[in-house]
């Protein structure tokens, strides 16, 4: 298998993680990325597999397929153990609704705070803001009594650690309101797959001179 990643990719990130996690024997090729010009020019074979020009794209044979999702779901068919979907239907239908939520509830303001930066006080950035708020209250309602976010370790829990990593990083923290949060967030992290992606990721933005958050940085000095 080949995964095509970039090192500030959210979504690849994701994939990476997942890769790892399974143990499966993936050749990681990370596209050509600048702060200034980001992803142009587009890598060829991105272009070429995703209509929507955009990494992570898996090719395994004549297989070529692309979105952080579909890639898990073929992972878990390929190498079904160790699992990271649970096995009873609901309990499955419920973690993947939660790394829907990631990818299309939570991350959409976070994006939006990408643009934001210099204008933190503008409106839309306050709002923004305010979704990730409601988004971790609602997460952290839901930890409640368990360990990971959807009762064994899942997809659902690396595609949130991924994206509130970007959310911490955008200026939408967690806060005091979400001890139980917080401590899932460690222990996410401190798994040798998600230490691995997410280290890599902190010392790429170090290396360009750009802030790594916190968590992120406790992390990587624990590991080194």
């Amino acid at each position: 298998m080949k995964l095509y990643s970039g090192p500030l990719s959210m979504f690849g990130a994701k994939a990476e993680i997942a890769a790892l996690e399974k143990g499966l024997d993936v050749e990681l090729i990370m596209v050509p990325f600048d702060m200034k010009t980001l992803y142009q020019p587009k890598h060829p074979e991105v272009v070429r597999i995703n209509p929507k020009r955009q990494v992570p794209v898996l090719i395994d044979g004549d297989l070529e397929i692309f979105d952080s999702t579909q890639i898990f779901e073929y992972f878990e068919i390929v190498k079904p153990a160790p699992a990271l979907w649970p096995a009873e239907p609901k309990a499955r239908a419920r973690a993947r609704l939660l790394e829907h939520k990631s990818d299309e509830v939570y991350f959409p303001p976070i994006i939006r705070l990408m643009g934001l930066q210099a204008t933190p006080a503008d409106a839309a950035a306050v709002e923004a803001r305010a979704a990730a708020l409601r988004f971790y209250d609602e997460m952290e309602a839901g930890l409640v009594g368990k360990e990971w976010l959807a009762g064994s370790y899942s997809y659902a829990d690396i595609a949130f650690y991924m994206a509130q990593l970007f959310g911490d990083r955008m200026g939408a923290p967690m806060t005091g309101a979400h001890p139980g949060l917080q401590a899932w967030r460690t222990r996410v992290g401190a798994r040798p797959a998600v230490r691995r992606v997410a280290g890599a990721m902190g010392r790429y933005l170090i290396s360009q001179g750009r802030p790594v958050p916190a968590f992120l940085a406790e992390s990587m000095a624990g590991s080194s």
